[in-house]
């Protein structure tokens, strides 16, 4: 029995460190990490293109060879996730916190014990919602307000001439700074335009799957629909297959226009191919900027505590192979 014991060990021991559970990455800290800046990354999961490149970003960046030791906990989308990891890099000692926060309610408690442990926490892409911005040293992203609004004086751009809008609007993760931002400028247009109509509204969580899921819905809903407001390209990916299955006429020539966000690769392909017709850009890339906060608090130095990325957006009329060839994502 004992020797039973020590082998049925010896393969559970195999299979975790197989897994990725008990990997150097991911362990507690030992002597290795010595000279070596510590970091835990609690990340949103992997819901989309545009969150891979962005974890892509983070490991490239913040690897050993460069000088760090990056501990990612994969939350799945799943708030009390990132509470758990939180306090588990507090357990550990790291040396930076960096949250990719899901939501932007519900932070308190959890940063508060980040700052009484005095680790300086980083936020990056999706913005916290607290009234003590002393929880977080600083916050990097985009301007989700800012995308929205490119996105709808396109539409008002194009569609100028038209005395109504039948628009199908699907949202992101509810409560996350992408989709309050987004959903937010998308609202105020219509409340400005009389002819605007929501015609229907629904998160897909980000998600191909639940895009796809929803615009089938849609589709046997609604005969007219002159404008698919999609908050992000895997949703508007999923909605295309729909409309594919459905045979409804789509994008550049088609009957409905169909706006996106995150200009990803598969994004912007879909664009020059006249599928999607405007696509604002959301830059995955935090990994230098996280990378610049961290030495400028290594020596001593200040970082302004919101740091905005500048993004462009990309119309199918006048995108380029060219210009989707020179990008990294």
């Amino acid at each position: 029995m004992k020797k039973l014991l020590v082998i049925l060990m010896c393969i559970l021991a195999t299979t975790l460190v197989s897994c990725g559970w008990g990997s150097s990455n991911d362990g507690a800290l030992s002597n290795n990490d010595e000279g070596l800046i510590v970091i835990g990354f609690s990340q949103v999961g992997a819901e989309s293109d545009w969150r891979l490149a962005n974890t892509k970003s983070m490991r490239e960046t913040l690897s050993e060879e460069n000088g760090y030791r990056l501990i990612l906990r994969d939350a799945q989308q799943k708030p009390e996730n990132q509470y758990a990891a939180i306090r588990e890099f507090i357990e550990m000692g790291v040396d930076y916190i960096v949250l990719a926060p899901i939501t932007e309610e519900g932070w308190d408690q959890v940063l508060s014990e980040a700052r009484a442990a005095g680790i300086p926490v980083i936020i990056v892409d999706r913005m916290i919602s607290t009234e003590d911005n002393s929880l977080y040293t600083c916050w990097v992203g985009s301007n989700f307000r800012k995308e929205g609004e490119a996105a709808v004086a396109w539409i008002g751009q194009t569609f100028w001439d038209r005395p109504t809008l039948k628009i199908v609007h699907l949202q992101g993760s509810m409560g996350s700074s992408a989709q309050i931002g987004r959903s937010a400028s998308l609202m105020a247009a219509v409340d400005s335009y009389p002819g605007w109509e929501i015609i229907y509204s629904a998160s897909g969580d980000f998600t191909q799957v639940k895009g796809k899921e929803i615009m089938e819905y849609v589709l046997k809903q609604f005969d007219q629909i002159d404008v698919l407001y999609c908050e992000n390209d895997n949703m508007a990916f999923g909605a295309i297959e729909a409309m594919d299955a459905a045979q409804r006429s789509y994008g550049v020539g088609g009957a409905i226009t169909v706006i996106s966000f995150d200009a990803t690769q598969a994004g912007l392909e879909d664009t020059l191919r006249g599928k999607i017709n405007y696509n604002v850009e959301c830059n995955p890339l935090h990994g230098p900027r996280v990378e610049a906060i961290i030495l400028q608090l290594e020596s001593g130095g200040v970082p302004d505590k919101l740091v905005y990325v500048e993004e462009a957006a990309f119309d199918a009329t006048t995108i380029t192979q060219e210009i989707i060839d020179q990008r990294a994502y």
